[in-house]
């Protein structure tokens, strides 16, 4: 599938991989400062932003479609940066062309299987009504029926355009990623990778427990961990100048 994309800067290949919801318009800013220092392209994922939507979907096509996009650019020794799912299509993609890369940044993202924990965000996206929406506000306004978290509320908001005059639509194909959440949630294959790796977690986020540590450095041997104080799961938006930091002092070395 080719995905759509978007480039700053030049130098070496930097591909940023956004998570489950996101596409890459979420980037721009980081992509921004990190265009000093490398090409930064930012990618829509399948069934997010303004990449194709498809039925299928699993970690194993996605990083196929990150691999057709690699090779119609003809990109060598890439680095690749994945928040949250995006972070699963990374490292699935570093266990299945670990050839192409030379570093992998995983944002808040363990290998592990996560329970379900994203059903009232879909509830309130299944029973937003765009037929009867003819303001932006009045979708967040529904939204704040049953989301109380205003970053997720906004994070939303930005998936609706207007199609056409007074009428409104998504950009993620959210039917589908409600039906594929198992594969989301999934453990990813263990498979040994000697890529070096750099884990960035949130440390007010639940998503890589100090027990889990063990599990992230028998997959990725070449690995380390940094925790990222006052974040949470969106490190990167909350802590920006740190992770920013983080990232490069990784990556330039």
């Amino acid at each position: 599938m080719k995905l759509f994309f978007r480039e700053f800067g030049k130098g070496k290949p930097l591909l940023i991989l956004h998570g489950l919801f996101g596409f890459s318009d979420n980037w721009v800013t980081h992509a921004k400062r990190l265009a000093d220092y490398y090409r930064v392209i930012l990618v829509d994922l399948r069934n997010h932003g303004h990449s194709p939507w498809s039925v299928e979907f699993s970690y194993e096509l996605m990083a196929a479609d990150v691999e057709e996009l690699v090779n119609q650019l003809e990109l060598s020794n890439v680095i690749i940066l994945g928040h949250s799912m995006g972070g699963k299509v990374a490292m699935r993609y570093a266990q299945l062309f670990p050839e192409r890369l030379h570093k992998l940044v995983v944002v808040d993202m363990g290998v592990k299987e996560y329970p379900p924990h994203h059903q009232q965000i879909l509830l309130a996206i299944n029973s937003l009504e765009l037929s009867k929406i003819k303001a932006r506000s009045e979708a967040e306004k529904h939204f704040r029926n049953y989301l109380a978290d205003e970053g997720i509320i906004q994070f939303l908001l930005k998936n609706l355009y207007w199609r056409e005059k007074g009428i409104l639509d998504w950009r993620m194909n959210y039917r589908v990623l409600e039906i594929a959440m198992p594969e989301i949630l999934s453990e990813i294959p263990f498979c040994e990778s000697w890529v070096s790796t750099l884990f960035i977690r949130g440390e007010l986020s639940d998503y890589i427990l100090d027990e889990d540590i063990g599990k992230l450095e028998s997959y990725f041997l070449d690995s380390c961990l940094v925790g990222i104080p006052k974040a949470g799961h969106w490190v990167h938006s909350d802590q920006q100048e740190v992770f920013i930091n983080e990232v490069l002092s990784f990556c330039l070395r």
